[in-house]
């Protein structure tokens, strides 16, 4: 009997060690190299937000239509954070050649006009008809002449056309990898990731590494 008793202790115990373990390996922080990628807000907000996307995906475009909007005003425009996009094209092969042409976008044209064709891209995912867009090289340059003039335009497909966006989407998948990214959107609050289900566990989570990082 005192066996038995001893047994189920140590078995308890090593199922509480291991909640204790995950619980504190999903809590852990881990570091994100942003350099040189695209973000929005002030440069010396406090708190770090990004999100792994993918330009064919509903949920990405559901993020972006319905909740960026919020997080925009109530945690970028006050200055507490910046948001940055990353990569994690996993969807479709056109899925890839929307992430390398924004990130060309970005490189030749800069942070405005990215995140004006990052916002074009993700309300043109699916046509009038409601059917997925295939994002071809032409239908892409379509996309970027609508908001750039003619001349930048034709910078970008130059660059596009050199393979100069590559390097930039494979530095994205290489992040998202290393933080075991498998699915979008996937948000990194000071990196963390965010599992919450609300707006205000979003903004409660923000808050909160505002003031750690004070």
């Amino acid at each position: 009997m005192n066996k038995k008793i001893f047994w189920l202790i140590g078995i308890i115990a090593v199922c509480l060690i291991g909640i204790i373990v995950l619980t504190n390996t999903s809590n852990k922080s881990v570091d994100v190299d942003y350099a040189g990628q695209p973000f929005i807000g002030e440069a010396s907000a406090p708190v770090e937000i990004v999100e792994f996307g993918d330009y064919k995906c509903p949920s990405c475009k559901d993020f972006n239509d319905r909740m960026f909007p919020i997080i925009y005003e109530e945690v970028i425009q006050t200055g507490k954070a910046k948001f940055y996009f990353m990569n994690y094209s996993f969807l479709a092969a056109d899925s890839t050649t929307a992430a390398q042409f924004a990130e060309t976008v970005y490189e030749e044209l800069g942070n405005d006009p990215f995140w004006e064709f990052h916002n074009l891209l993700f309300a043109n995912q699916t046509s009038e008809t409601g059917q997925p867009t295939l994002f071809t090289d032409d239908a892409l340059e379509a996309l970027l002449a609508s908001v750039v003039s003619e001349e930048e335009t034709a910078k970008v497909m130059a660059a596009y056309r050199e393979g100069k966006g590559k390097e930039s989407w494979n530095q994205d998948m290489n992040i998202a990898k290393g933080l075991g990214v498998s699915s979008t959107p996937t948000i990194f609050i000071d990196g963390k990731e965010f599992k919450g289900q609300t707006m205000n566990d979003f903004t409660e989570m923000v808050e909160e590494a505002a003031t750690n990082g004070q």
